[in-house]
């Protein structure tokens, strides 16, 4: 199978897919407007279109046919249903695939109804649609509800590479931590927020614990400074490590240095919990908020718990829970892990995506049969 990805390359979500699925074809291509941030398997063929985003997504069309045409693959991935989903849907090329993310179904159409339009007629030009999350794809299914094909192709953890290694965690600290872009989707200050008020709580009750409290927070992003100012400001600035951007590959090695994990985002569009399945794989207990697809990856009072969003009261409670009680942490933990390679793991999640290209292929193999 020659198979044609049309995606951004900045991203770790279709680094992991091209790496992966390099394996399963005969001939993998990447058209993407976008610069690398993580290595590619360099058995991938990348074609760079010259135009940059947003206007690449349309002035790019000529470009992209052209490569098309001198390709002929016999499948087309597009992944994300704005942008790029626009400019797969211009191309006419079938069949196509479209994947959508999040932000792409949630936020981008509720901008205008000319945006949920645009995404519509995207989404209806594609032969099948990949959501990696029950909500997301009832969020997709709300804005185009007459899709033929639409499954549930969830984005798996590599649980070798993410595994308990508890020789990294310091166990002169008790490390509260999160691993996120420094934007207000991912509720960084909620998180603050709520790892200083249960660190008040422990103080009054437990301050042997709370001396040993630590927050660490693995990313970058446009509200760092605001971020650094909220600690200031709570008084946890010389027990919280903003440690920055990190390559993928370097996230085992972080999360292995946290006790407990926590995503307290409050959008949406945060669709699926990759990032959470991440932490679970390592065996950390979990605190999530309910938003869009975070409860889905997670086991209330199991694995982790679900705190309502922008709740900074209940993350506190949930963290202090678990801040003080060594058993839960650890039964969690290892349920957190028994979840990821019960249901997510990531060649599995790879084969499922390899037999909807078989079934999509066959399928238009009949058509043009007929």
């Amino acid at each position: 199978m020659k198979l044609a990805f049309l995606a951004g390359q900045n991203s770790i979500h279709t680094v992991r897919w091209v790496n992966a699925m390099v394996e399963k074809v005969s001939e993998l291509h990447l058209l993407t407007m976008h610069q690398p941030k993580d290595p590619i398997d360099q058995r991938v063929k990348i074609h760079q279109l010259p135009y940059k985003a947003p206007h690449g997504y349309f002035f790019n069309l000529k470009h992209l046919k052209k490569i098309l045409t001198n390709l002929q693959p016999d499948l087309l991935h597009v992944h994300y249903a704005s942008g790029y989903g626009t400019l797969g849907r211009l191309t006419g090329y079938h069949p196509l695939i479209l994947s959508v993310w999040g932000s792409d179904v949630y936020d981008f159409p509720a901008t205008s109804f000319l945006h949920r339009t645009l995404v519509a007629a995207n989404l209806r030009q594609a032969d099948w649609v990949c959501s990696t999350s029950e909500v997301m794809a009832k969020q997709t299914l709300s804005i185009c509800p007459e899709l033929p094909n639409l499954s549930i192709t969830p984005f798996g953890i590599d649980i070798d590479k993410f595994s308990p290694r508890s020789t990294l965690r310091d166990k002169n600290y008790l490390t509260v931590g999160t691993v996120k872009r420094l934007t207000s989707k991912y509720g960084i200050d909620i998180l603050l927020k709520a790892f200083a008020h249960a660190r008040t709580m422990a103080i009054n009750y437990h301050p042997e614990i709370a001396n040993q409290l630590r927050l660490m927070i693995v990313g970058d992003g446009s509200q760092k400074k605001e971020l650094e100012s909220l600690a200031k400001q709570l008084q946890i600035q010389n027990i919280t490590n903003f440690v920055g951007a990190v390559p993928h590959e370097q996230v085992p090695h972080y999360l292995n240095q946290m006790d407990i994990y926590v995503a307290a985002s409050r959008l949406d569009s945060e669709s699926f919990g990759v990032a959470v399945l991440e932490a679970s794989a390592c065996g950390l207990p979990v605190v999530v908020s309910n938003a869009g697809g975070l409860p889905e990856v997670v086991a209330d009072g199991v694995t982790g718990y679900i705190a309502p969003k922008e709740n900074v009261q209940a993350t506190a409670k949930a963290i202090l829970q678990l801040i003080q009680n060594d058993r839960d942490r650890i039964l969690m933990g290892l349920a957190g892990r028994k979840l990821v390679c019960d249901r997510y793991v990531w060649q599995n999640n790879v084969e499922l995506m390899q037999q909807i290209y078989q079934k999509l292929l066959s399928k238009t193999k009949n058509i043009s049969l007929n």
